[in-house]
């Protein structure tokens, strides 16, 4: 284990060290405009909501690190306080990255980058036609860290009006992670998408009242085939199996052939649990 002092590391290894360990990371992709009407286009991955009343988003322009300048976007929003956050999705990943390019003061990125300019409705930025979610935003506030090198800029928005795509619903009205196909970024040149086998499922545990890990025998506990995963979903059951079905499984024909070798058994219950089958894996792993 590495032990490292932020404050020695240097902020060139810190930086990639945060973009590599804090990930993925939500993308805001940027619009915002100048007081003279030069419209302009970034994305950044400091980026996140923090509450609904008022319903706020955070995302951070950082201070360049080669001379400390800032970034238009920031510029813009000291001039005009206004900006749209547009969701990226995996079919606009290239097309954003090229808006990333450092391009000389009013260059317009929505231009450069091949998207297609939408007039928003409550601020003067305008939309991403392409993304399927669009934030109208007004500032409410704007900290700077410290003014240093590679520090951040907390732009702290109030969202004034939504935009959305109906296509990334389900039939229930709640965002479909594969239909809207959000991408987020990781470190270096790494991204990952909500669709396909980068998505998976936890269940909250505030759902039900789990048994928790403690609750285990220790056979179960200890187990060198078990992950932490795995034994975390057990804790997440809200009972130990009965004794009937305990009983019940040790007739199947599949377990009493491994019936007394504790490691084919937990072999077996770690598959049942990548397969989704908790209590059957639980039942198994309690047979003596």
């Amino acid at each position: 284990m590495l032990h490292i002092d932020p404050l020695e590391y240097g902020n060139q290894k810190l930086f990639k060290l945060l973009l590599g360990g804090i990930a993925p990371r939500p993308i805001a992709f940027a619009a915002t405009v100048d007081k003279e009407g030069n419209h302009n286009l970034a994305p950044f991955s400091f980026y996140n909501a923090f509450g609904v009343n008022p319903s706020t988003l955070i995302f951070s322009p950082s201070r360049r690190g080669s001379d400390n300048t800032t970034k238009h976007t920031l510029e813009n929003i000291r001039e005009v306080p206004e900006v749209v956050l547009n969701a990226v999705t995996y079919n606009m990943v290239h097309q954003m990255s090229l808006s990333s390019t450092e391009y000389p003061k009013g260059v317009d990125e929505f231009k450069k980058a091949g998207f297609t300019a939408l007039e928003s409705k409550m601020v003067l930025p305008r939309r991403v036609s392409e993304s399927p979610l669009q934030f109208e935003c007004k500032v409410r506030e704007v900290i700077e860290t410290s003014g240093k090198a590679r520090s951040g800029n907390l732009i702290i928005c109030e969202i004034v009006h939504i935009h959305m795509d109906e296509s990334i619903f389900d039939n229930h009205g709640v965002i479909d992670p594969d239909k809207i196909d959000l991408v987020g970024r990781l470190g270096g040149d790494y991204y990952v998408r909500t669709s396909g086998n980068a998505k998976f499922m936890v269940p909250k545990p505030i759902s039900q009242m789990g048994i928790g890990i403690d609750s285990l025998p220790e056979k179960i506990r200890l187990s060198k085939i078990l992950t932490g995963n795995d034994l975390g979903q057990l804790g997440n059951l809200e009972s130990l199996p009965t004794e009937e079905k305990i009983d019940f499984f040790k007739r199947k024909p599949a377990i009493s052939q491994i019936k007394g070798n504790t490691e084919e058994l937990h072999k077996y219950a770690h598959t049942l649990i990548e397969e989704g089958s908790i209590e059957d894996a639980l039942t198994i792993l309690m047979i003596d």
